[in-house]
């Protein structure tokens, strides 16, 4: 898999993670989407990673991603930022994963990580 973080998301991730320790994880999240095929990509910035996370480097930082979810993600994505939409984009040549992420900020005590 293959990764690369344009540099107007280089700069906002940055921007939001600024003074904090803490890991970049491509999320495939099927909390309320019925099954675990039905999900959408999240972008999370957690202070831990799990023991089943895979590590993939990119042209800025290293950015993980759970092994058993790697099925939904396509062999080349770019990590993008729309000043327009103000958000975050997960896109690979073959599609748009999700035209509207969040950088969502995780917390130690959050126990959803």
């Amino acid at each position: 898999m293959e990764i690369n973080i344009t540099a107007a998301a280089v700069e906002k991730i940055n921007e939001r993670t600024e003074g904090r320790k803490g890991y970049l994880k491509l999320k495939y999240d099927t909390d309320g989407c019925g099954c675990a095929v039905n999900g959408v990509v999240a972008l999370w910035f957690v202070p831990e990673i799990a023991d089943d996370e895979i590590a993939i480097e990119t042209n800025d930082r290293t950015v993980y991603v759970e092994k058993s979810k790697m099925i939904f993600f396509d062999e080349q994505m770019k990590i993008d930022f729309s000043q327009v939409a103000n958000c975050f984009q997960l896109k690979s040549p073959q599609q748009i994963l999700n035209g509207h992420m969040s950088l969502i900020m995780k917390e130690k005590t959050d126990c959803s990580i």
